[in-house]
């Protein structure tokens, strides 16, 4: 086990104040003050939601508060999506956006997955014209793997949870 110091020198930052340099990659640039994280975590929750709060939220009984928005093409929704989703392809949003959402009501839109950005030009499309909107971070890819049930043209599936995205034996995983 290495216990050695990774302070290697001291430096002086652009405002004056005395910084240590680290070889260490992680605080190579440290950790923003609280009041900066806060108002980054804030704002960052304020933008996305997270796949299992969604379910969460949809499998509520009621109504959730807003409405998902699978941003994909047809044949991506024919493939599997979200119940309960509308399909807005993000190429549509200006067309056809203002006819099918109420902007009294948030939007989550999702895509793919963490790979792809699809869910954010939506959500940044939808913005644009005055909805209130989140993304779903994970996309469709981690909702299938969570183990959350799914639409296709044949009906629902289900698989069971990847044990690197999920908890396996629990409802939820605490956070």
């Amino acid at each position: 086990m290495n216990t050695t110091n990774p302070q290697v020198s001291v430096a002086s930052s652009a405002s004056g104040t005395t910084v240590a340099a680290t070889s260490n990659p992680v605080l190579r640039v440290p950790p923003a003050c609280p009041a900066a994280a806060v108002a980054h975590f804030g704002a960052s929750l304020a933008f996305h939601a997270d796949v299992s709060d969604v379910a969460s939220a949809l499998a509520d009984g009621g109504r959730p508060g807003f409405v998902v928005i699978d941003t994909r093409s047809t044949a991506a929704w024919d493939q599997g999506h979200v119940p309960g989703a509308l399909h807005l392809p993000t190429a549509l949003i200006p067309e056809q956006a203002e006819a099918l959402l109420d902007k009294s009501v948030p939007v989550v839109t999702y895509c793919w997955g963490p790979g792809c950005n699809g869910a954010t030009r939506a959500a940044l499309a939808l913005a644009q014209r005055g909805f209130r909107v989140k993304e779903m971070l994970g996309g469709f890819e981690y909702w299938v793997r969570e183990g959350f049930a799914f639409e296709t043209w044949e009906g629902r599936e289900r698989r069971t949870p990847d044990a690197l995205t999920a908890p396996v034996d629990a409802e939820h995983c605490g956070c």
